[in-house]
């Protein structure tokens, strides 16, 4: 959903701080929906075990970072992981992994857009969690979303490996 009607440039955008930090996408600020107990929680325990199991293998974990999808177009995953540092406040080099986690007023076409934002620039894995549900889903360049029905979130080159059993409980 749209905040402002009127249209700002991405230069007003990145030179203003939002509570919480909105998308920006062709002009328009784009709420994202969190705040609630699930999704807070979901959003911790995820980003600790990936920053517990890989941090010391030089994986990076970020909560709530801009990711410039294409040059009119910034997205704020709820949970980045980068290979290395990546020696710039705002990402505009893909990251290897964006997570997003859902909250009960998300909608599946405005998900799937933010989906096809991260391929698009080059993000070689999308997770989705569903904290009501207790589901996740996985997109990759190659594969469209689609549910996880091992129990375990997985990338490769590096591997990196989530039982959804261990962030869920």
């Amino acid at each position: 959903m749209a905040i402002a009607a009127r249209l700002i440039s991405v230069e007003e955008y990145l030179s203003h701080t939002y509570e919480p930090d909105c998308d920006y996408v062709d002009g328009h600020l784009e709420e994202r929906n969190l705040g609630e107990w699930d999704h807070s929680r979901l959003q911790l325990r995820l980003g600790a075990y990936l920053l517990a199991q890989y941090g010391r293998q030089g994986v990076e974990v970020v909560t709530e970072q801009r990711v410039r999808v294409q040059p009119r177009r910034y997205r704020v995953p709820d949970l980045c992981v980068v290979l290395e540092k990546p020696g710039e406040q705002i990402l505009t080099k893909p990251p290897f992994l964006c997570i997003e986690i859902l909250s009960p007023e998300d909608r599946m076409r405005r998900l799937k857009i933010r989906i096809a934002d991260y391929l698009a620039m080059g993000v070689p894995y999308v997770w989705v969690l569903d904290p009501q549900t207790r589901q996740a889903y996985a997109a990759t360049p190659a594969k469209p979303l689609r549910e996880v029905k091992s129990g375990i979130l997985r990338t490769e080159n590096p591997v990196l490996e989530v039982p959804l059993a261990e962030v869920f409980a």
